[in-house]
C-alpha cells in the first residue's frame, strides 16, 4: 500500500495536524473545505452559494494537485449549519458535477470552524 501526502497553493492550507488530502494508492481522500480564500485564510464574503462555490473551487485545486478533478470523485459528504441551504448545494453541484453524479450524504451540524456555513470533503478515485 502506497501513502503519499498531496498539497497545493492553490486551496488553503491545513490548519491543524492535517493533510489536503492523503493518496492510498487510487485513492485520494479530500480532508473538509470550508470557504477560505486559499490567499488570505479568511472566509470568503457573501451567501451560501459564494460559501459552496469557493468549497468546491478548493476541493477542485487538491483534486488536481492530486492529478485528477471533480469529476472523479466518487463520494462526498456535505455538512452545512442550516440544512435549508440543501437546495443551494444541489443548484451548485449541478453546476460543477456531470452525471452520474457522485453518491453523497448531508448533515446539519451546530457550528463549523471560522463560522462557515458549509464543509465538504470527498473520496476522490484515479482512473
Amino acid at each position: 500500500m502506497s501513502r503519499k501526502a498531496i498539497h497545493t497553493d492553490g486551496a488553503p492550507q491545513a490548519i491543524g495536524t492535517y493533510s489536503q488530502a492523503l493518496a492510498v494508492d487510487r485513492t485520494v481522500y479530500l480532508s473538509g473545505q470550508i470557504p477560505l480564500d486559499p490567499e488570505s485564510m479568511e472566509i470568503i464574503s457573501g451567501d451560501t452559494r459564494a460559501q459552496v462555490e469557493q468549497v468546491l473551487a478548493n476541493l477542485a485545486a487538491v483534486a488536481a494537485a492530486a492529478g485528477g478533478n471533480l469529476g472523479d470523485i466518487a463520494k462526498l459528504t456535505v455538512y452545512l449549519t442550516d440544512l435549508g441551504d440543501f437546495n443551494t448545494v444541489n443548484d451548485v453541484m449541478a453546476e460543477r458535477f456531470d452525471e452520474p453524479f457522485p453518491a453523497r450524504a448531508a448533515v446539519e451540524v451546530a457550528a463549523l470552524p471560522r463560522g462557515a456555513r458549509v464543509e465538504i470533503d470527498a473520496v476522490l478515485v484515479m482512473p
